[in-house]
């Protein structure tokens, strides 16, 4: 049954780009879907290609303060260590600070110097590899592209200054078409909005206003800021501390879990109309 499932799949999709069509791809999978050529599955599958172009590097990446890296001068023990204690198998290294990423260390180039007598003395920069700069700007079409052609899993992400801004890898890439990827160094997620019975959504601070209101209902309007986090901590100009509470006058913001940098996770409760 799989089989026959498989060849019905791909003869479909030799159908459609093999031969000339006067209506957009979009419409004309969801019409074999309706007519029963395709599962959801598959459907979901080929719109997250074709939406591929339509997405930025900055709408996938791993943000900068979430990134895990080591410095050049750092010793090899160290950065062992690093790739221990996180489970990747690459790591970006850097110079001074963030904003100057000159390499990638990866996981198992670093094998046969842990196993040479003299090898864990051996300098950083000397078994690193060229890191790959995309813009945040550029389209995940593109960058998947870019991977193939240069044979890169990760790709470091810039701004307009030249600044980094995060890293993009692979798995990211092929996780906006599959859906989530997780192998066993994996930690549970945590949803990133979730709802309780007493109408409280708990959310991640970096989750996006338009998620939030997707998920939850909540609708907050902002053409400053993107997330959550940004738009509590702009109600106020500064990052609130945990347990403080701001309003905006139609909610409630209980900050759950912050740093000196960003709020991590908070707690929104829709305020009563006299408020």
């Amino acid at each position: 049954m799989e089989d026959s499932s498989d060849n019905r799949f791909w003869s479909f999709l030799r159908r459609i780009f093999g031969q000339r069509c006067d209506l957009p791809l979009e419409e004309v999978i969801l019409e074999a879907k309706d007519e029963g050529e395709l599962k959801g599955d598959e459907v979901a599958m080929l719109l997250n290609v074709l939406q591929l172009g339509e997405k930025q590097a900055s709408e996938i990446m791993i943000p900068r303060t979430d990134l895990v890296c080591a410095a050049l001068e750092n010793s090899l023990q160290e950065v062992v260590q690093v790739i221990i204690d996180s489970g990747h198998s690459r790591i970006p290294i850097y110079r001074d600070n963030r904003d100057h990423i000159v390499g990638i260390i990866h996981a198992k180039d670093l094998l046969k110097y842990l196993l040479e007598k003299d090898g864990a003395n051996t300098n950083v920069k000397d078994i690193m590899r060229a890191p790959f700069f995309v813009p945040d700007t550029k389209n995940i079409k593109q960058i998947l592209v870019d991977f193939q052609n240069n044979k890169n899993h990760m790709a470091i992400v810039l701004d307009e200054y030249g600044g980094t801004s995060g890293i993009l890898t692979l798995e990211d890439v092929l996780e906006e078409i599959v859906g989530e990827i997780e192998d066993e160094y994996d930690p549970p997620k945590q949803e990133e909005v979730e709802l309780s019975e007493d109408g409280t959504v708990t959310a991640s601070g970096r989750t996006s206003l338009e998620e939030l209101a997707e998920r939850s209902g909540i609708e907050l309007d902002s053409e400053q800021v993107e997330t959550v986090g940004g738009y509590v901590c702009g109600l106020v100009g500064r990052v609130p501390e945990e347990n403080e509470e701001v309003r905006d006058g139609c909610y409630l913001f209980r900050v759950l879990e912050a740093d000196a940098k960003q709020i991590k996770n908070l707690s929104i409760q829709t305020l009563p109309a006299q408020e």
